[in-house]
């Protein structure tokens, strides 16, 4: 144990965070296993059963929620109708 009660193991929780929401901005890589192609996450080897890696997981999931909402929002743009409901090309 070190000062304040922190092990070696126990960093600053925002680096795991930073770590999930780059992990999904990178994206991952097609691996072929035998005659099958996968997708492959940058997921960390850490234990599943820990803060750092549900920490790493909600960074993960916010890249994903913010990736989504900018996706329909881009889509959103592409009806052809302005935000009054008229054709915004007639």
């Amino acid at each position: 144990m070190r000062r304040n009660g922190l092990s070696k193991y126990d960093a600053p929780l925002r680096i795991q965070y930073q770590w999930g929401y780059e992990a999904f901005k990178r994206g991952g890589k097609l691996v072929k296993v035998g005659k099958k192609t996968t997708f492959q996450e940058n997921r960390p080897n850490i234990d599943p059963n820990t803060m750092q890696y549900r920490e790493w997981e909600r960074g993960w999931n916010d890249a994903y929620h913010e990736n989504l909402n900018k996706g329909k929002t881009n889509d959103a743009g592409r009806t052809g109708k302005a935000m009054d409901g008229k054709k915004e090309h007639e």
